[in-house]
């Protein structure tokens, strides 16, 4: 069957609607699933986590990867692929130190001082999927920042670590591998084993069962967000058709359930594009079924219709023409802006984070940092005269409120000392 583009006018509200929709699919069957091993494991520690290990992963190694096999990873690696592990990481690290909250000290009143203090987090856990390869690019995007952030204790979990995965984790800073992955690792680094000890945040994505699982433990352990299938968004009226229809395909090799999006009030562009997406497209795979059913080209209005459509869309990644078009793009993960920003480069290299928030998740966050992985706590220390001067209005605050336990315990503290007499000198 030839590939079809298909191609919409802006003016077919509901046909543009559909592709832009944030995808909902019922998933209860695969929760229930998904509950059903995270309490096994949660209750059943090594044995229900290894039992599950064996069965969908087909494990026979030891869980845990020894410090001994990541150093001798490296040995079995071409030097170009070890020097790529190594640039990537050393671009990921630089960004990241410049995303970390600062602390400061402030006096909002005379006599009132606030401090903020920025904490790395003890231990976190970073998931590395393995689905049809070893994802080497998001065990760096993990970690790196998280040791960036100070963070002392790494534990990654991989279903299938190859000798790539191995020498990722040695330049990141892993502190401990084990080769564990679907919803019964996501168990294990939430609620911690005999042998996987259990962490204070998880990061990383995952297909739907993993996706689940965080979501399910996010209660008792903090997550970094929800995701969901990969999507692009590309806003162009005088971009090169065959680097657009490439960096759609590119986008949707990653699932069959992403989504990649043309949005042009060009209709020149747009059919140069569907025929260049017909030329480049794969007979098969999941970038060819990606696109029949996720995929699409809109011809808009005008240019300030297709950046209002990729804004309701909030989209994980968009690539646009011109720095003023990106300007205008306020809801998305990462913007890449000009036509030699390829978005695959920004999966390996350019040391912006590759785990982005998708499915409309970009309306409320960017993609992970190394402010992901710290605490950031304020101190509040007032003297006798900033409580003289701010008192008053938090105890009238908390009045107005109906809490006067609130404010007796500020007006306590205002009220003056009552004199006693000194009995100790008093005449027998």
């Amino acid at each position: 069957m030839p590939f079809r583009v298909r191609t919409f006018e802006s003016s077919h509200a509901r046909s543009v609607e559909r592709l832009l929709a944030r995808r909902t699919r019922d998933q209860s069957a695969l929760v229930r699933r998904v509950a059903q091993i995270v309490d096994r494991v949660k209750r059943g520690g090594d044995a229900a986590l290894i039992g599950y290990a064996r069965r969908f992963d087909n494990l026979t190694l030891p869980i845990e990867v020894t410090a001994d096999e990541m150093r001798a990873a490296a040995r079995e690696l071409p030097h170009d692929v070890q020097r790529a592990i190594e640039i990537a990481a050393a671009n990921i690290r630089t960004v990241a130190r410049r995303q970390l909250p600062r602390p400061w000290t402030s006096q909002p009143s005379r006599g009132v001082h606030i401090s903020q203090r920025v904490l790395p987090l003890d231990r976190v856990g970073c998931y590395v999927p393995a689905g049809r390869y070893p994802l080497p690019s998001s065990l760096l995007m993990a970690a790196v920042p998280a040791r960036a952030a100070g963070v002392k204790d790494i534990v990654a979990v991989c279903p299938r670590p190859d000798a790539t995965i191995l020498h990722a984790a040695r330049v990141a800073g892993v502190s401990r591998l084990f080769r564990l992955g679907g919803a019964q690792a996501i168990a294990a680094l939430a609620y911690g084993t005999e042998t996987v000890p259990s962490v204070d945040k998880i990061v990383g994505p995952g297909n739907a069962f993993v996706a689940a699982a965080k979501a399910l433990v996010s209660p008792d352990c903090a997550i970094d967000f929800y995701a969901g299938p990969s999507e692009i968004v590309v806003v162009s009226s005088t971009g090169r058709p065959a680097w657009i229809a490439a960096d759609l395909i590119a986008q949707a090799e990653h699932d069959p359930d992403a989504r990649a999006i043309l949005l042009t009030p060009s209709r020149r562009l747009a059919d140069a594009v569907a025929r260049e997406l017909r030329g480049q497209m794969p007979a098969e795979g999941p970038a060819s079924r990606a696109m029949h059913t996720n995929g699409g080209i809109v011809i808009t209005r005008s240019l300030d219709e297709a950046v209002d459509l990729c804004n309701r869309m909030a989209p994980e990644h968009v690539v646009c023409d011109t720095s003023s078009v990106a300007g205008r793009i306020t809801r998305a993960g990462t913007v890449f802006v000009g036509a030699s920003s390829a978005q695959a480069l920004g999966d390996y290299a350019t040391g912006s984070n590759h785990v982005l928030p998708t499915n409309g998740a970009a309306r409320a966050r960017g993609g992970l940092s190394a402010a992901d992985f710290v605490r950031v706590t304020t101190l509040q220390r007032l003297t006798r005269k900033g409580i003289e001067r701010i008192g008053a209005t938090a105890a009238t605050l908390a009045r107005a409120e109906g809490l006067l336990a609130h404010a007796a315990s500020i007006e306590i503290r205002l009220a003056k000392p009552r004199r006693t007499k000194d009995r100790s000198r008093r005449p027998r």
